[in-house]
């Protein structure tokens, strides 16, 4: 086969295409029958499939003209293999020959289709002999796929086709994939004709479709004739009669009875469709009387089957004729459902039908339908479907009918077909017209029935889920409907109000305040008149637990929760617990009851609360679990008294239980022994209990619906639950709990006796006993035997604290809209909320959809959970005896008879010892433990090997789960051996189970086990799995499959060898029939419906290419075979098999993307994005992730149109799905910057999308014209939210429903991601690109966010003010383009001050009203308005806020918000003083706020530092209550409590301190004298909220200022922790307020204290060590300060006694100095010279700085420090200059510090030092140039140059430190003048020597380098054969007469006697081209003061001298007219030179 460059295999290239007319079909594609039979009969089927791959793919490939020409010899080509003998046709090549007939004829003309049509017909008529029906199969699948494309051309032929078909069905009875094939072929035919087939012969399929539906063996059968019934319905009009439906329903109800869900969901369709068809609004008034029959439905059955009789008789023969056309209303519809639904012979899979046809119903209804009518739809499922006596009469009906109820409400409505606003007009008639019914208020409203309550708030507490936040316009009225159900009498309709009251305040934590104190006045008031016998002990307990519901999620909403309610809850339990001895027992029981609830939902609040009153807790525990007495007290006493005892117990337990959950690090070892006593005496209680007193007094009891025999149950499951708690929580004491109670016995008792189960119902213990029992997950009953419900058929529940769940769970499951319907049948057990009221307030969000089972169960679950926990810790005799009595009970002879009972047994056993298993191997929490003795593997084992070989699936599947852990536990020995074993088994047992049961063992040991260790077996076990994948039964093949891919998977690349040979088998596979469903025989067909081989085979393709990994590139082959066979996965009609091949598709171009089609391949993801199965959505959504991570833009480049809506639409319709959030994130990242405005856009049409594609509304305006429709119709989108019009009516669909809240929330977020992005770039890149691209946008942006934050959802205004504070920051100073006098954003203050109006209304919420105030302090800090007077409303509301927390009271008040609670005022507070404290920093740069801040700042510091206080004191404080002691009664709750609202008040505190920081800090510098004052603690600061008490203060009155210690704690805490990534930032902000903290003024002599100055150098030292230069530059400044302010710099002498500690600290803070300049220059610490090229400004400024600090510090040293100090400075200075990347930039900026500090060692007293520290650095420099002078480097002349300025520098400002004779100034001195001949060097030295000459006034030692210098330099300038490389003469010639001015009177004559003949010299030499500059020289000397000596000189020349003079002068002067005449001659020649050695302005000499 040829491979295109994509990878898509082809069977031909182009040119066999462009001139396949001329030569007919290419070689490829004619099929080679001779070389086909010629083939081993294994690869004649390969052979085949490839070839008809090739065929459909040349077919497809050809375009209109080609096809055309060749229609022919393709059909014949197809016809061909259709009709060959051998081999048979399989599955995967009738597919491909159906795809080729429909390009053929789809894609071409159609000449040749009837030819087509009667040529297969031809072969399906044909003959009839059994070898041919595979011929005949073929022919049949191919015409249902030609009409299917090309039908409508073939009408006529129709009749002919489908009484083909017909007749075809007899020959087809013992071939169940033809028979299937037909009714396909004949569903297509119809879907294609339609109404033009005739009615006789639609009768015929009519009449055949029923039959096979209700008759067939087949599932297949059934499942393809009810879709062909659809089909006749759904495009005929031939079967709308009441007969012809009367009949279809019969049909239905059987095709439902079978165990195929599949069957069951086309069966359920195809009735949905008959019943939708017949739908009509008007339909009461037309239908017929008899239709109506049904309705009446009764509890007699007598009457049922009576009227079963009615409908039987309607449909009739006789009456057809006669019969009405259907027409039903809605009502009518469901009453058809749910008279079925009620009869007491429905089977429990006919009632899933029914639940699928309700949904398939509802489905098929339009959206307005369903909203319009919804209350009638809850009408009738609530009082038709729920509250039936047939329903609930039986307790697994009643549950199973109310998850299919929900289902239909939450899944089906709620989900799918409801926007937002139907959700909330759904919800708002829950509420109005069923909860708030409830009492009876009104006569004609009766009061719904407990069990339509329930419902109701199942579907209210998912509607809420949905909405979240947007739920909160019905918050006042939910909360009043709920609190008053809460009363009702029913245990059952409490809980779940509880659990709706918690949904509700999750989602609308606003109302957690008022929810919490309605309930705990209600507890108050009922508990009051507990006495007067109304019904008020139920209703206690009903708000008790809304109560512990509401209080369980304050953690979760720490701004909405209030500690005295807590505190009062917890006083008032307590109360009720002292008061429960002296009431009777009836009362007693209801206080403690509540008591207890109460308690257990405190310990949610966690350990911060829990800790206070744990010993109390404790002491309240032992009280009422007390040691028992003795069994003969027990027996003495009254069946009340044992009930109270019992019942108290169980309630005390579920408070234990609950404080185990949430409080795991309070557990010590202590407290683990003192709960392990109390549980140890319930369990001797629980035994002491006399069996005869477990049957109740009627007249005893205490409570009418609770056995004795239920409380000792639940008892037993609390303590289980606690132990297993206990011992995973506190592993130290599990030994000591272990060893003092006998838990295993008793667990093991529990989950394996065959006696110790609670009997289930009448009906399946007769079955059981009457031997007609068929399985344990058919019985319901919900007991099931005492089976666990760990195990639900396949499904295995994880552990507590399990780390993964099992990966090949999933893959058997078909994940579509109905899995939960048809997981609600596998099991006998049924959860529900009310089984454990517990569960309310410790289920976390992610349990709260696994419903509680029932207690019996429960105990079973708990006891194999404990056994887990516990079995591995005890010793390996206590295990082998534990096993012993496992496999005792097990083949115990009383099992035999009990069949149920048997079956359980197993069931909990294999799931115990895999559970034990699963600790042992650390896939836990739990502690591992041991069990690796030999012995106890080897019972495990043995119990194992009997459980993996049984007849029931899911029992081999928990077996075989368990033995690979076992292998993992126990090593490679007994691995082996049970390798080998186990493949014996295969070879010696026939059994399918038993080798389907060991095949899988093989696989999950080898993934248990790992590809390393267990790559000893890997042929062995691979051999042996081949082989089973080839075996006929269903069962065998499809596990072999599955553990083969295991296998792969686990081996990794250690597989490769094996890959081949696999890829090979599993292509063998897919072409044979024996492995799908399509098989002849039913026994094969049926098990691979629930089991579909495809699903495995395309999971192990995936496998292999993972396996293959980057080889795949280079196996050409292979990769062919894989790339064939996921073409044919990704067409297949299996979603399992789809999502499995995206994921092959996906690891494919992850290792080998040259050979996928990736525009191919994301057109398919795209495709499938839309897919109706959740799992390929997810798989299409994961590939697209990975593609967009890649490269965003070229993959929405190469897909289809809209891909962009896709996502936004997938990301709306599956909320909790991260990756597409993560990918629109990552898109974001790569494009922000690029495409900034296409973003802005993107974002805009997300928050104004529709939620649903409707074509009524094409789109009228386009987005980009801003017209003003459109606004109001964002502007209604936004407000439509709440659902309500402007009356407040409800508001159906009138306006068009735009995307989730949630939805538009995150596309909010984006756009503020953008403008974060943009706003760092503009900082870094003033005329940033997308900087402008956002100001394009910039109005577009401002509505939006105007629009969001006027928006109904909390969540969407507060997104809104954060978008406006960005803009205002990014764009606040930037000037309008077009005005360049006003701001840009000066246009939008109406839109940013109206956005602000809502965050103060009195709906508003504590984090909007934070944003709003952050808005306005920006708004106001930007400048837009200067003017005081005009700020209006905005200033108004800051300085109300002020007051507002200024103030005292307690309910402090932001606008119109009130009612806050005590966390809440603190983030409103810390925002406020946060905002003022942003104002005041600005304030130093902005005057106009100098007038803002003038009259608040008095007020505002003491506030600032009180909230300072604060946070220290939260920060470092130690909790008040760790130590655990007694709470002091006159202590305030926020005292008390101060530990619980740490976290939450650190986080407030955290945001805002630095700012808060920075203000003070700006005010010292602004010595104001009132922040002195309020630093000293003078003024009288108002108290903080949560107020700290007089003895939390520390007195720092000996320090300069009060509050230094909390600032300065603060800030270096901050320092030291660096919370989180990217503080850079903050710790640069931090270190420069505590600059400004360390002034004298405020820290005055405290830093300097020893212990504080030690932590202060240490924190230095690190950041110096690991921060950037920004930081260090600011470690410097601080150092510096440190060294000028130490006590020893402002003391007279340093002759102290402390003077070592001083020097001490002053040498840290130079070494910390040094530290930085080593860290920055290059060759500083080094001992390799750095290749820096050059160093960055930053660090040029960082070194100069440090310098400067150095010099500075150097001053404060004693006189004998100083020397050695000095030296280092010389030598960091020398480093330097030797430097050469410091060349270019350091060494200029280092020369000013170098000039000022050799000043300073020359003005030193000690003379001696300074000469010596003089000489040696003048001896370092001459040795750098002597390095220079090499010009080894490209830095060397630089440096040569630098260093000739730095000897100057210093000879000329420390010349007075050396000797005049000093030789080294004579060496100098030499090597500057032979630098005058040097090429690069000569002009620099030049002018340093006119700087060593011009230094005035001289010393010895100058005049001295004078007299040196002058002779050289005279004959340098006057001998012209020396070489002059850079015409230095000129130079040195100024020099000199420059020299002549700087001389007394008497030496200046002798001077110009030598210089005036010396230029003489040179011009006579050098002739006229130096006349002008000689001349320029000669009038300088002639000139000023000078001019007596000048003529003096001349006066004494020769005549001929004085003419030479007098040419030079005058044609010196000729030609400086001619060459400028306007220049300055004085100006013109001065060096440029000389202008670098201007340094400060202190170089230049006197002219």
């Amino acid at each position: 086969m040829s491979t295109l460059q994509n990878g898509s295999t082809a069977p031909v290239i182009n040119e066999d295409a462009e001139n396949s007319e001329k030569r007919g079909l290419p070689p490829k594609v004619r099929l080679d029958v001779p070389r086909l039979h010629s083939l081993p009969s294994e690869q004649q089927d390969l052979y085949l499939f490839t070839f008809t791959v090739e065929l459909e793919s040349y077919a497809s490939s050809l375009e209109y003209e080609a096809i055309c020409a060749q229609q022919t010899d393709l059909t014949k080509a197809a016809l061909q293999v259709i009709n060959l003998s051998s081999p048979i046709s399989s599955k995967a090549v009738r597919n491909n020959l159906g795809r080729c007939y429909a390009a053929i004829l789809g894609k071409g003309n159609r000449k040749t289709l009837f030819d087509s049509v009667n040529q297969l017909v031809a072969v399906a008529n044909a003959g009839k002999g059994e070898n041919e029906l595979h011929n005949k199969h073929a022919a049949v699948h191919c015409l249902g796929e030609l009409y299917k494309a090309a039908g409508d051309s073939a009408i006529n032929l129709s009749n002919l086709v489908c009484s083909s078909l017909l007749r075809l069905l007899k020959l087809a009875q013992n071939h169940a994939g033809l028979r299937a094939a037909i009714f396909r072929a004949l569903g297509k035919v119809v879907g294609m004709i339609k109404g033009s087939i005739e009615d006789s012969l639609a009768r015929d399929v009519w009449k055949a479709g029923r039959a096979a539906a209700s008759g067939d063996k087949a599932a297949l059968v059934q499942a393809r004739a009810c879709q062909c019934l659809q089909n006749l319905i759904s495009y005929t009009n031939y079967f709308e009669t009441t007969g012809e439906f009367e009949n279809l329903k019969a049909a239905i109800w059987k095709a439902c009875e079978t165990s195929t869900p599949a069957t069951r969901h086309a069966a359920a369709s195809c009735l949905a469709s008959a019943l939708v068809k017949s739908y009509s609004e008007d339909a009461p008034s037309k239908s017929s009387p008899k239709v109506k029959k049904p309705k009446k439905i009764t509890r007699n059955q007598a009457i049922m089957e009576e009227a079963d009789e009615e409908i039987t008789r309607e449909g009739s023969p006789s009456m057809k004729k006669t019969s009405l056309k259907l027409e039903l209303s809605l009502s009518d519809i469901f009453r058809q459902l749910s008279s079925q639904y009620h009869r007491s012979s429905t089977s429990n899979r006919l009632r899933a039908g029914i639940a699928h046809c309700y949904i398939k119903v509802l489905g098929g209804l339009k959206s307005s339908i369903i909203e319009t009518d919804y209350g009638r739809i809850v009408n009738h499922l609530m009082t038709e479907l729920l509250s039936n006596a047939s329903v609930t009469h039986d307790r697994y009906r009643l549950l199973l009918t109310r998850r299919y109820v929900q289902k239909i409400l939450a899944d089906c409505i709620g989900s799918k077909i409801l926007g937002e606003t139907g959700r909330l007009n759904a919800a708002r008639n829950l509420i109005n017209d069923v909860l708030k019914n409830y009492p009876q208020v009104l006569k004609e409203a009766p009061e719904p029935s407990k069990h339509a309550l329930v419902g109701v708030l199942d579907a209210l507490a998912s509607l809420i889920k949905s909405l979240g936040a947007a739920f909160i316009s019905l918050g006042d009225s939910c909360r009043e409907a709920l609190v008053q159900v809460l009363q009702h009498p029913n245990y059952t309709v409490q809980i779940h109000a509880s659990n709706c009251l918690r949904a509700f305040v999750m989602a609308c934590p606003q109302q957690l305040l008022s929810c919490a104190s309605i309930c705990m006045n209600s507890v108050t008031r009922e508990l009051n008149v507990l006495t007067t016998g109304r019904q008020s002990p139920r209703r206690c307990v009903g708000y008790a637990n809304g109560l512990a519901a509401v209080l369980s999620i304050s953690p979760s909403q720490p701004l909405y929760s209030s500690l005295e309610i807590s505190s009062r809850v917890l006083s008032t339990a307590i109360d009720l617990l002292k008061s429960s001895s002296k009431a009777n027992l009836r009362v007693a029981g209801t206080q403690v009851q509540v008591a207890w609830i109460l308690i257990g939902g405190l310990m949610a609040l966690g350990p911060n609360f829990v800790k206070i009153h744990l010993s109390h807790f404790l002491l309240l525990w032992r009280n009422a679990l007390p040691k028992p007495l003795t069994r003969e007290n027990t027996t003495q006493r009254q069946s009340s008294e044992i009930t109270y005892l019992t019942q108290v117990r169980e309630c005390t337990l579920g408070s234990v239980l609950s404080f185990l959950e949430f409080n795991g690090r309070l557990i010590t070892t202590d407290v683990a022994k003192r709960i392990a006593t109390m549980l140890q005496n319930t369990v001797e209680y629980l035994e002491n209990l006399p069996r005869k007193k477990l049957i109740d007094d009627a007249s005893q009891k205490l409570f009418s619906s609770l056995q004795m025999q239920d409380l000792v149950l639940m008892v037993r499951r609390r303590v289980l639950q606690c132990y297993s708690r206990l011992i995973s929580f506190s592993p130290q004491a599990s030994g000591e709990i272990l060893t003092q109670s006998n838990l295993l016995t008793l667990a093991v008792t529990l989950l394996a006796d065959p006696e110790s189960y609670a009997p289930g119902t009448l009906g399946s213990s007769i079955a059981n006993a009457a031997g007609t029992f068929e399985s344990i997950w058919e019985i319901a009953d919900n007991s099931g035997f005492g089976i666990t419900g760990l195990v639900r058929g396949p499904l295995i529940k994880s552990l507590p604290g399990e780390h993964s769940v099992s990966q090949h769970v999933g893959r058997r499951r078909h994940s579509d809209d109905f899995s939960d319907i048809d997981e609600a049948l596998i099991g006998p057990i049924c959860g529900a909320q009310e089984h454990d009221s517990v569960c309310l307030y410790t289920n976390s969000e992610d349990q709260a959809e696994s419903l509680p089972d029932p207690p019996a169960t429960e105990v079973v679950n708990s006891a194999i959970v404990l056994f887990a926990t516990a079995f591995p810790l005890h010793s390996s005799r206590v295990q082998e005896g534990v096993l012993e009595q496992l496999a005792t009970f097990l083949t115990s002879t009383s099992l035999q008879r009990d069949p149920g009972r048997k079956a359980a047994v197993a069931v909990n056993t294999a799931m115990a010892l895999l559970s034990a298993l699963k600790v042992a191997v650390g896939e836990t929490i739990a502690e591992r433990g041991d069990l690796k003795h030999p012995t106890v593997e080897k019972s495990i084992e043995e119990i194992l090997k009997g459980l993996v070989i049984d007849q029931d699936r899911s029992i081999r599947s928990v077996a075989y789960e368990a033995m690979g852990r076992l292998c993992n536990s126990s090593g490679n020995t007994f691995t082996a051996n049970e390798v080998n074993t186990l493949i014996d088994i295969i070879v010696s047992n026939r059994d399918p189970n038993a080798r389907a049961g060991c095949a899988m063992a093989l696989g999950s040991i080898h993934a248990q086990v790992g590809g390393m260790a267990a790559g000893f077996h890997l042929k062995k076990i691979h051999g042996v799995l081949m082989s089973l994948c080839s075996d006929p039964n269903p069962t065998v093949h499809f596990c072999a499959i599955e553990a083969l891919s295991q296998v792969a998977d686990s081996a990794g690349l250690t597989f490769s060898g094996y890959v081949s040979s696999t890829l090979g088998l599993l292509a063998q596979i897919w072409t044979c029939d024996s492995h799908n469903e399509e098989s002849a025989l039913i026994a094969s067909s049926n098990p691979e419906i629930n089991c579909p081989t495809a699903t495995v085979v395309a999971h192990s393709i995936d496998s292999l290419v993972n396996v293959l990994g980057p080889d795949l590139q280079d196996m050409s082959k292979a990769r062919e075979l894989m790339l064939i066979l996921m073409k044919q996965f990704v067409k297949d009609d299996l979603a399992v098999v789809r999502a499995e091949c995206l994921r092959a598709w996906e690891h494919m171009y992850l290792y080998d993307s040259g050979h996928v089609d990736l525009t191919t391949y994301v057109w398919s993801l795209q495709e499938h994005l839309e897919s109706a199965s959740n799992i390929v959505r997810k798989v299409a959504v994961d590939g697209l992730y990975n593609l967009m991570q890649r490269d965003a833009e070229h993959t929405l480049a190469i897909a289809n149109e809209g891909l962009e809506d896709q996502l936004w639409l997938a990301l709306n319709d599956s909320l909790e799905e991260e990756v597409i959030r993560n990918l629109v994130q990552s898109w974001l990242g790569q494009s922000s910057l690029t495409e900034a405005e296409k973003w802005v856009s993107r974002c805009q049409h997300v928050l104004t999308m529709a939620a649903k594609s409707q074509p009524e509304p094409a789109q009228a305006t386009e987005p980009k014209s801003a017209a003003p429709d459109l606004q109001d119709e964002e502007v209604a989108g936004f407000a439509s939210v709440d659902g309500k019009d402007q009356n407040g009516a409800p508001v159906l669909e009138t306006t068009q429903e735009l995307l989730r809240w949630q939805t538009r929330a995150f596309a909010l977020q984006c756009l503020s991601d953008l403008a974060a992005m943009i706003g760092k770039d503009m900082e870094s890149d003033t005329d940033s690109a997308a900087g402008h691209a956002l100001q394009n946008k910039l109005a577009e942006v401002i509505r939006l966010a105007f629009l969001a934050s006027t928006a109904s959802v909390v969540e969407l205004q507060v997104g809104g003010l954060q978008l406006i504070d960005q803009v205002l920051k990014i764009f606040g100073t930037m000037p309008d383009p077009d005005f360049s006098e006003s701001l840009l954003l000066e246009q939008y203050q109406a839109q940013v001050s109206s956005a602000l109006t809502p965050a103060f209304g009195a709906d508003s919420s504590p984090d909007l009203a934070s944003a709003a105030v952050d808005v306005c302090a920006t708004f106001i800090a930007t400048g837009l308005v200067t003017d005081v007077d005009r700020m209006g409303r905005i200033l108004k509301l800051l300085v109300t806020a002020l007051e507002s927390f200024t103030d005292d009271a307690q309910d402090s008040a932001i606008g119109e918000l009130r009612g806050l609670s005590p966390n809440a005022q603190t983030m409103v507070r810390m925002a406020v003083l946060s905002a003022w404290a942003e104002l005041q920093v600005a304030s130093t740069e902005q005057e106009y706020l100098v007038r803002v801040m003038q009259p608040h700042v008095a007020k505002l510091a003491p506030l600032w530092l009180s909230s300072l206080q604060e946070f220290a004191r939260l920060r470092f404080e130690p909790d008040i209550s760790s130590s655990m002691g007694p709470v002091r009664p006159d202590e305030g709750l926020d005292v008390i409590y101060a530990a619980l609202n740490r976290q939450t008040l650190l986080k407030f505190y955290q945001d805002s301190w630095l700012k808060l920081v920075d203000a003070i800090a700006s005010l010292i510098d602004q010595d104001s004298d009132f922040v002195f004052d309020a630093l000293d603690g003078k003024s009288s600061a108002p108290k903080t909220e949560g107020a700290v008490a007089t003895k939390h203060d520390i007195d720092y009155r000996d320090e300069p200022a009060a509050f230094f210690f909390v600032l300065f704690g603060i800030v270096v805490e901050a320092l030291t922790t660096r919370p989180g990534s990217g503080s850079e930032v903050q710790t640069l902000e931090v270190l420069s307020a505590l600059k400004r903290i360390l002034q004298p003024s405020v820290s005055g002599n405290a830093v300097f204290q020893d212990a504080v100055f030690a932590e202060t150098m240490e924190l230095f030292d690190r950041l110096a060590l690991t921060e950037g230069l920004d930081v260090q530059l600011v470690i410097v400044d601080i150092a510096r300060n440190l060294c000028l302010t130490h006590p020893s710099a402002r003391g007279e002498g340093n002759n102290g006694e402390h003077l070592s500690d001083d020097i001490e600290q002053l040498f840290e803070l130079t070494r910390i100095i040094v530290l930085v300049l080593a860290g920055v220059l290059p060759n500083l610490a080094e001992r390799n010279p750095s290749v820096r090229p050059q160093l960055p400004d930053e660090a040029v400024s960082v070194i100069q700085t440090s310098l400067e600090a150095l010099v500075d510090a150097s001053e404060i040293f004693p006189s004998v420090i100083k020397t050695d100090l000095h030296a280092s400075i010389l030598h960091i200075l020398a480093t330097i200059l030797s430097t050469g990347a410091c060349q270019a930039n350091v060494v200029p900026q280092a020369f000013p510090v170098f000039k000022r500090f050799l000043q300073t060692i020359a003005n030193a007293s000690t003379s001696g030092a300074s000469s010596d520290l003089v000489r040696g650095c003048l001896y370092r420099f001459l040795s750098i140039l002597s390095h220079a002078q090499r010009r080894e480097s490209e830095t060397s002349l630089s440096c040569a140059k630098n260093t000739l300025l730095a000897c100057t520098i210093l000879l000329t400002n420390a010349s007075r430190s050396l000797a005049p004779n000093d030789v080294l100034i004579t060496r100098v001195l030499d090597e500057m003048l032979g630098c005058l001949q040097d090429l690069g060097l000569a002009k620099v030295v030049a002018s340093c020597l006119r700087s060593l000459l011009m230094v005035s006034p001289k010393n010895v030692t100058d005049e001295s380098i004078a007299r040196y210098l002058l002779p050289h330099l005279l004959r340098f300038t006057a001998d012209t054969e020396l070489p002059d490389p850079e015409n230095a003469r000129s130079l040195t010639a100024h020099a000199l007469t420059s020299f002549v001015t700087t001389t007394s009177d008497d030496a200046s004559s002798a001077a110009m006697c030598i210089i005036i003949p010396m230029l003489l010299t040179r011009a006579s030499a050098e002739g006229k081209a130096v006349y002008l500059e000689t001349s320029k020289r000669l009038l300088e000397l002639a000139g000023g003061n000078l001019t007596p000596t000048f003529r003096g000189v001349v006066a004494k020349m020769s005549a001929g001298q004085r003419t030479f003079m007098e040419t030079v002068i005058r044609e010196g002067g000729v030609a400086g007219r001619s060459t400028g005449g306007n220049r300055d001659s004085t100006g013109e020649t001065e060096p440029s030179i000389a202008l670098k050695l201007n340094f400060g302005g202190r170089w230049s000499g006197k002219r």
